[in-house]
């Protein structure tokens, strides 16, 4: 194991800490940054070891959180819904991405984005197993408290988290990681020697996907309500590319800090400039981006830290 990722293992580790240092606030932030880790991580598989501009996420999410709230609706408990996601996500982007990435460049970025249009507007229409625009109400996964209720899905979102980097080691590590690469790089070369680039790049939009819809899932049971327009939100696909930008591309210590860093500065800027936030966090990331075009995994270290002692 290299030494980023045991880092990120140890980051994770201490996101685990976060409930010691407040109440249901420290739980509700910790919670999310969980959630945008795991968008980030998955984003990271397609987007960044293949090199595919995936706007999928969104599509992912939403579909996620109504399979789970479809099933715990009919008496599904928790945790066999959230597999029963995790497979039916895993195995449906497999087999969409088998189509969608025959196209390449800006080509598959339009068509991931129009997922999320057609899954939206297919939720809509489905009024008697959705409830279509009204939203759907999900039941309590328990009646222990509200912080309690808290706590748990802190932690299962911390859980899934744990996995998903886990599952993201393993895979920049492996055979599919060494393959993805090589598609990054000349994906021409790569069906060139023999590498089945399709079968490839359908196992990253799967696992890109099945992690993105299982926190769907969690959101949705965390939240006991949900509608097209909350969980197919946009900005759910652009997010995870900012944070991988932010963080830095094709890295999964990178990613998970671009994550952090961009839940903190949305907490901040919303608490401080709420009637204005959205432009204050652009002008913001904008900057950033153009100090650390290669995000945060670029900085040195070890550089810095001999400036700070010398100073």
């Amino acid at each position: 194991m290299t030494r980023a990722n045991f880092a990120l293992l140890i980051l994770i580790v201490i996101v685990a800490s976060l409930p010691l240092f407040g109440g249901a606030y420290a739980l509700r932030v910790g919670t999310l940054a969980c959630m945008y880790a795991i968008f980030a991580l998955s984003w990271n598989v397609v987007g960044g070891f293949a090199g595919y501009p995936s706007f999928a996420t969104a599509a992912s999410f939403g579909l996620g959180a109504y399979v789970t709230g479809i099933l715990l609706n009919n008496g599904v408990p928790l945790p066999a819904a959230l597999a029963g996601t995790f497979i039916a996500l895993f195995l449906g982007a497999v087999a969409l991405g088998a189509v969608l990435l025959r196209l390449r460049g800006h080509y598959f970025a339009i068509a991931s984005l129009s997922l999320v249009e057609v899954f939206r507007e297919l939720i809509n229409n489905a009024t008697d197993l959705t409830g279509g625009g009204m939203g759907l109400n999900i039941p309590l996964a328990s009646s222990s408290g509200i912080l309690a209720d808290a706590m748990f899905f802190f932690y299962a979102m911390w859980g899934l988290l744990v996995l998903t980097a886990l599952v993201v080691i393993v895979v920049s590590v492996s055979k599919l990681g060494f393959g993805l690469s090589c598609i990054r790089q000349n994906e021409t070369a790569a069906n060139m020697v023999g590498l089945n680039t399709t079968l490839y790049k359908s196992i990253a939009f799967g696992l890109s996907a099945c992690f993105v819809g299982t926190a769907g899932g969690l959101y949705a049971a965390w939240v006991h309500y949900i509608d097209p327009s909350d969980v197919f939100d946009i900005l759910y696909s652009v997010k995870p590319i900012v944070m991988a930008l932010m963080g830095g591309l094709g890295s999964p210590l990178g990613v998970v800090c671009g994550a952090f860093l961009y839940l903190g500065l949305e907490e901040v800027v919303w608490r401080n400039y709420i009637q204005i936030h959205s432009g204050v966090l652009g002008v913001l990331i904008i900057v950033l981006l153009l100090f650390l075009p290669h995000g945060l995994i670029s900085l040195r270290w070890a550089m810095v830290w001999r400036k700070v002692k010398h100073a």
